[in-house]
């Protein structure tokens, strides 16, 4: 590394009334000083305004230097995560999607406490998949356009899914074995798809081109007919109109699903 890829740094703001620190960033060369005359109407500005009208400026210092600009993003953004609501930064920062949010150290959060993930999935019956066919031979699939196959190919093994039937509710809950491929490379016990007595056989239509269906493999831990789906009518209840979504955020809908089912999820979350 040559020192021109070493010459940022990271900064702070501090607020010479009270001390406290207001402002993250990062740069080079002058950058710390920019703020100073910023025009924009932002909180930092307020609060820099406040400070010079008291008759004080600023106190900044630069808290460490010589780094690449990843570093530099990477020692701001672990600093804005730190103090949070105390400060005036606007954006969240570069890593952003790798810290943890703000006030959920109360939860328990897939990726951060769990290393998978625990997602709605909507089994989107029709003329291509139906869920008896999922439900006997453990998979979960979409397709027929790359919009829809799409959500469910970033599932990974290990994550925990609960699956939904529109218009009756949830059916089931699995966990991914083996992550979506092709219906024509979907194998159940070594066998074909299409070698299996399927209730709905055009899962295979488009199977050569990209909106074929994409199945994801499944272990189901615990699965009901449709007749038997879980639901409560005005519960408030999630069910998004989406091939996959997170259930984070979710508790009323876990703790319906832990109840409805006898299990418990995050106990689920923690073994494989």
């Amino acid at each position: 590394m040559n020192k021109k890829q070493a010459e940022y740094y990271v900064y702070v703001y501090i607020d010479p009334r009270n001390f406290e620190e207001f402002y993250y960033g990062k740069g080079k060369g002058n950058r710390k000083l920019a703020h100073l005359t910023d025009a924009s109407d932002t909180e930092k500005t307020k609060r820099i305004k406040a400070i010079y009208k008291e008759g004080l400026k600023p106190i900044i210092k630069v808290i460490a230097k010589d780094l690449t600009e990843k570093e530099a993003f990477l020692i701001e953004k672990t600093l804005i995560w730190k103090l949070g609501k105390n400060l005036t930064n606007q954006s969240s920062g570069h890593f952003a999607e790798k810290f943890r949010p703000h006030d959920t150290l109360h939860l328990d959060l897939a990726h951060f406490d769990f290393k998978n993930g625990l997602y709605f999935l909507n089994v989107g019956e029709g003329i291509h998949r139906c869920w008896e066919d999922s439900r006997k031979y453990g998979f979960i699939s979409a397709g027929q356009h790359p919009k829809y196959s799409n959500p469910i190919r970033t599932l990974k093994r290990g994550d925990i899914i609960t699956a939904f039937v529109s218009t009756y509710g949830y059916v089931g809950i699995g966990r991914v074995v083996k992550e979506a491929v092709r219906v024509n490379d979907f194998k159940v016990n070594g066998k074909q798809l299409s070698s299996l007595d399927l209730k709905v056989p055009n899962i295979f239509d488009n199977c050569e081109n990209e909106n074929s269906e994409f199945p994801i493999k499944i272990e189901w831990i615990k699965s009901v007919d449709k007749k038997n789906a879980k639901w409560k009518p005005k519960s408030g209840l999630y069910s998004p109109q989406l091939v996959k979504a997170s259930l984070e955020g979710q508790p009323k809908t876990v703790k319906f699903l832990e109840e409805e089912f006898d299990i418990n999820i995050r106990e689920l979350m923690l073994t494989e």
